[in-house]
C-alpha cells in the first residue's frame, strides 16, 4: 500500500510504504518494525526505528527538538542519514572526496522520494543533491517482509571532472543516546568470531580491514545496544556488510552526545575515480533491530537471508559431508579412496567431497595451484571410477579447488607471470607458497570459467568447495590503463561476476565459500554460494564460541560444521564423540576425519549420530535458533523451536569446571507458554555417577523409563535443574508438544 495522505500508524502485517510531501514525513513498516523518517528542510533526520509507534510528525518535532549549548554553533547540525559538513558536522562524514583538491565539502539536500511496496517489502528511494559540489547521492533502503532494514548508497558524478572518491558510506545510522556498548568480532585462524564488547564514549571506535577478504581477524559486523545487552536482553540493532572485501565500521559519539553507526567497503588510495557522468554502488548493509536481545534480530537476520538464498535444488536437505582432507591430505591413494568411500556409506554420509591433492603437480602445498588438469599418474581413469564407486554408495561427488590463487611453481605462473595481482618493482611476500591471481583480467576469468567448466561438464559434480588461503597485499593489476593501480575493490566483484557465471552455466551445482576456515562468512559471498566453511578448526570446545559468533548472523544449515577426530589436529585437545558430534550437530553436518580408521564401536556410535541428525535436522534448519542467557560463564546454552513451537531441541555444554557445585537451573526460550512438552534426553555424558551421587528428577525418571512432560511457561520461567558435567561435556534435549496432556 503506499499512499500521500497522513502516515498511518497502525500495525499492519503487511508492508506499508508512506511519503507525506505536505508534512515531508516518510514511513516504511513491515512485520511489526517500523522506520520513520523526518525530511523537513530537506534532511535525512531518523525519528524511529522499531516497533510501530504512534508518532505524528508534528508530535515528534515539538517533543524531539533538542537545546543548544553555549560554546557551540548557533544551531547544532543534525545527525542524519547522511552526515556532511555542508552544515558544519564536525563528525566522520558519510562522504569523503575531492576533484583536485576542490568540492571536498558538500552539503547534499533531498530532492526527490519514491516509495513503494511488493512482496519482499516496504521500499523507498531518497535522492540527494548539491549543486555546487555537482554530485548526487541516491539511499536505497528496504524495510524486508521479515522486518530487516537493507541498505546501499549511489554516488553521481553529473559534473564535468573526475570525482576522486575516498569514502562512501553504504550505511550512516544514527543511533539513539542510550545505546552505551558495541559487540565486535575478529579472532584469527582456527578462532573466528571472538567477540569483544565495547563501551560506547565519545570519540570513535573504528575497525578497518585491509586484508581484501572479509578476513578472520575483522569480521564486517557489529552489534550496538543499550548497557548490559545480552542473548535475551535489552535493545540492540545488529548491523552486517555484505561485501568480502576491504571494508571499514564505526561508532562516533560527539560532545553532545549524538551518535552515528557507519559501514562502507574500504577504498586503497585512487581506487575509485567517477568520470564525468559516472556513478558507484556501495555493497549493501543488513539492519536487524531488536528490544528482546541479540536474539531477535539474528532471528530477523537468519529469515530474511534464507529468503534470500538461490538453492540448486529447493528443499533439499542438507546432506552429510565426508571430506578427504584430514583422512588424505595430499596422498591420494586408489585403493585407500575406496575404503573412505565404503567406510563413509556405511555410517550414512550422503556427499562426498574430495580435497586437496587431485590435480597435476599437486604433491604438496608449495606447487601446482592454477594448474586445474587432473593428475593423469593419480587417476588414469579420470575420476569416473571414484565417482561411480561414491554414487554406489548413494553418495554425490564434490570437489575441492582454489581457483584465485596460483603457485609460483605452476605452468600457468612460468607462462603467465603477469596474471597475479602484484606492484612491478616491490617483492611480494608469499601466502601459503602462492600468489593471487588478477580476476579483473577478463582473459584470467576467462580461463578459470573455462577449466571449470570444463570439468563440471566431463563428470557429475554436484559441489565445489570453493577455497581461497591468503590475504591480499601488493593488490595491484598489472594491465591496461590501470596498471600498478590498486584493484582490491574490483578484485571483489569480478570473484562475484566469476561465480554468478559459473552458476548461471552449471544451477546444479552447490559451492561452499572456504577462506582458510572463516575468513569470508558475509551475505554478499552467499549471494553467489551456499555454504560457509566456518572454520578449519573441529575442536569442539573452540566450534562452541565460533559457531555462537557466527549465528548471530547466519542461519546453522549455513555454517559448515564437522565431527572432527579425537585428537583435535588445530589445539591438540582430545574429546568424546557425543561432545564433537553434539556441537557439529547444530549446522551443516559433515566428518572430517579417517572414518575408514575408526573401530567398529566408534564407527557404530558415529552411525547413530548421523541418523539423530538426519532424523532432527528438518528442525535444526527451519526452526527459529535461540541462544540462552547463562550464569556460569562456562556454560553455553541454545537451541532450535520448529516455527509452529511443536518441537524444539536444546543443547547445554559445559567449557570449563562449574561455577557451583550445582549448576542454577536454565530457563529455555521460544516455547508456547500454554503448550505442553514431553522431555526426551537424547545424550548425558557416561558415568554420571563419579561428579552425582544423585540425578535431576527429571534426568533419572527418563533413565528409568518414565515419562517426563512439563509446560513451556514452567520450562521458561523456572527452567531445568541440571546434572553436572565436567568440562568437555554436553548434554542433548529433545522436546515435542504433548497434545494429550491437559
Amino acid at each position: 500500500m503506499m499512499t500521500a495522505d497522513a502516515p498511518s500508524t497502525r500495525p499492519s502485517a503487511a508492508p506499508d510504504a508512506t511519503w507525506s510531501p505536505q508534512q515531508q514525513w516518510l514511513s516504511l513498516s513491515a512485520d511489526g518494525i517500523q522506520l520513520q523518517l523526518d525530511l523537513a528542510d530537506g534532511l535525512l533526520k531518523l525519528a524511529h526505528l522499531g516497533r510501530i509507534a504512534p508518532v505524528t510528525p508534528a508530535q515528534h518535532r515539538l517533543m524531539s527538538a533538542a537545546a543548544t549549548p553555549q560554546a557551540s554553533l548557533d544551531q547544532l547540525p543534525p545527525n542524519t542519514l547522511f552526515n556532511d559538513a555542508g552544515l558544519g558536522f564536525a563528525g566522520y562524514p558519510a562522504l569523503i572526496g575531492d576533484r583536485d583538491g576542490r568540492d571536498w565539502l558538500t552539503d547534499m539536500r533531498l530532492s526527490e522520494v519514491a516509495c513503494s511496496t511488493d512482496s519482499l517489502g516496504a521500499h523507498a528511494q531518497l535522492t540527494l543533491a548539491d549543486a555546487t559540489s555537482e554530485l548526487e547521492v541516491l539511499l536505497s533502503l528496504t524495510l524486508t517482509i521479515e522486518g530487516v532494514l537493507r541498505q546501499s548508497t549511489t554516488l553521481r558524478n553529473p559534473g564535468t571532472a573526475d570525482y576522486r572518491l575516498e569514502w562512501l558510506a553504504a550505511c550512516c545510522l544514527p543511533l539513539p543516546n542510550r545505546f552505551e556498548q558495541c559487540l565486535s568480532f575478529g579472532g584469527r585462524w582456527v578462532q573466528e568470531f571472538t567477540e569483544t564488547r565495547h563501551a560506547l564514549s565519545e570519540g570513535t571506535f573504528t575497525l578497518e580491514n585491509r586484508r581484501g577478504r572479509s578476513s578472520h581477524q575483522r569480521v564486517p559486523s557489529l552489534i550496538v545496544g543499550t548497557e548490559g545487552f545480552s542473548e535475551q536482553s535489552g535493545e540492540v540493532i545488529s548491523a552486517h556488510l555484505a561485501w568480502s572485501g576491504n571494508h571499514r565500521l564505526l561508532v562516533e559519539r560527539q560532545f553532545d552526545g549524538s551518535t552515528q553507526l557507519q559501514l562502507g567497503a574500504l577504498l586503497l588510495p585512487g581506487e575509485q575515480v567517477l568520470a564525468a557522468g559516472a556513478s558507484v554502488t556501495t555493497p549493501e548493509v543488513v539492519m536487524a533491530w531488536s528490544d528482546t536481545g541479540i536474539n531477535g534480530a539474528s532471528q530477523r537476520m537468519h529469515r530474511t537471508l534464507r529468503a534470500r538464498l538461490d538453492w540448486p535444488t529447493p528443499n533439499k536437505p542438507r546432506p552429510v559431508h565426508v571430506n578427504t582432507w584430514e583422512a588424505l591430505y595430499f596422498d591420494h591413494d586408489a585403493e585407500r579412496l575406496e575404503e573412505l568411500v565404503t567406510a563413509a556409506g556405511d555410517v550414512g554420509a550422503e556427499r562426498f567431497v574430495l580435497d586437496d591433492g587431485w590435480f597435476v603437480g599437486r604433491d604438496g602445498e608449495r606447487a601446482a595451484l592454477g594448474d586445474w588438469y587432473l593428475d593423469q599418474g593419480k587417476y588414469p581413469e579420470g575420476l569416473g571410477p571414484l565417482i561411480a564407486s561414491v554414487h554406489a554408495q548413494g553418495m554425490e561427488f564434490g570437489l575441492w579447488v582454489e581457483p584465485e590463487m596460483v603457485n609460483p611453481d605452476s605452468a600457468l605462473f612460468r607462462t603467465h607471470p603477469d596474471w597475479i595481482l602484484a606492484l612491478e618493482g616491490r617483492e611480494q611476500p608469499l601466502g601459503r607458497y602462492q600468489c593471487v591471481l588478477d580476476l579483473t583480467r577478463p582473459d584470467v576469468t576467462d580461463y578459470l570459467f573455462a577449466r571449470l567448466d570444463a570439468l563440471l561438464s566431463d563428470y557429475p559434480i554436484r559441489y565445489l568447495k570453493w577455497d581461497m588461503n591468503r590475504d591480499l597485499t601488493h593488490a595491484a593489476t598489472q594491465s591496461g590503463e590501470r596498471r600498478g593501480m590498486p584493484a582490491a575493490h574490483a578484485q571483489v566483484q569480478a570473484l562475484y561476476t566469476l561465480l554468478a557465471r559459473l552458476r548461471q552455466a552449471h544451477p546444479e551445482v552447490e559451492i561452499e565459500s572456504c577462506a582458510s576456515g572463516g575468513a569470508r562468512t558475509d551475505h554478499g559471498i552467499l549471494r553467489h554460494t551456499h555454504r560457509v566453511w566456518t572454520s578449519d578448526c573441529n575442536d569442539p570446545h573452540e566450534r562452541t564460541h565460533i559457531q555462537r559468533g557466527a549465528s548471530r548472523f547466519l542461519p546453522p544449515e549455513l555454517l559448515g560444521a564437522h565431527i572432527g577426530p579425537e585428537h583435535a589436529h588445530t589445539t591438540s585437545r582430545r574429546t568424546s564423540l557425543a561432545f564433537r558430534a553434539s556441537t557439529a550437530l547444530f549446522g551443516h553436518l559433515g566428518l572430517e576425519l579417517d572414518v575408514s580408521q575408526l573401530a567398529p564401536r566408534e564407527r557404530g556410535e558415529l552411525r547413530v549420530w548421523i541418523e539423530r541428525y538426519k532424523a532432527l535436522r528438518g528442525l535444526l534448519h527451519g526452526g527459529v535458533s535461540w541462544r540462552l542467557d547463562c550464569l556460569d560463564d562456562g556454560q553455553h546454552a541454545h537451541g532450535v523451536v520448529s516455527q509452529d513451537g511443536e518441537e524444539a531441541l536444546y543443547c547445554i555444554s559445559q567449557l570449563a569446571m562449574p561455577r557451583h557445585a550445582i549448576p542454577a537451573p536454565q530457563p529455555l526460550a521460544g516455547l508456547i507458554a500454554g503448550q505442553h512438552y514431553r522431555l526426551e534426553l537424547l545424550e548425558l555424558p557416561e558415568h554420571p555417577e563419579r561428579r552425582m551421587k544423585q540425578l535431576p528428577a527429571w534426568v533419572q525418571a527418563q533413565l528409568s523409563g518414565e515419562p517426563v512432560v512439563a509446560s513451556g511457561e514452567m520450562l521458561m520461567r523456572t527452567g531445568l535443574a541440571l546434572p553436572v558435567l565436567d568440562p568437555e561435556q554436553a548434554i542433548l534435549i529433545h522436546l515435542t508438544a504433548a497434545h494429550d496432556v491437559d
